[in-house]
């Protein structure tokens, strides 16, 4: 049966197994070497109080978070996008 990527799917290589992290929509447990890593910026003020802390002139820190999704997960939501059907291999 011919092969369809040569790094199977994956972005490390040579290292043996890697360690499996949970999908934040589905659930689903991946290999984190496949897994679409999506960092955002996480408030930790409502979005009235920010308004007023930063007019008055407060410096509010917004954390950063990192989300990890399944390929079929990260399509779904828009993290990342299909290839062309004329770019993709058979």
């Amino acid at each position: 049966m011919p092969k369809k990527r040569k790094s199977g799917g994956k972005s490390a290589s040579h290292k043996g197994q890697s360690t499996t992290v949970q999908c934040a929509n589905c659930g689903r447990f991946i290999p984190r070497s496949k897994a679409k890593q999506v960092t955002k910026r996480v408030s930790l003020v409502d979005g009235r109080i920010y308004k007023e802390l930063r007019d008055a002139g407060a410096v509010i820190q917004r954390p950063t978070q990192r989300v990890y999704y399944c390929v079929s997960c990260a399509i779904h939501k828009h993290r990342i996008s299909q290839r062309a059907k004329s770019t993709r291999k058979t």
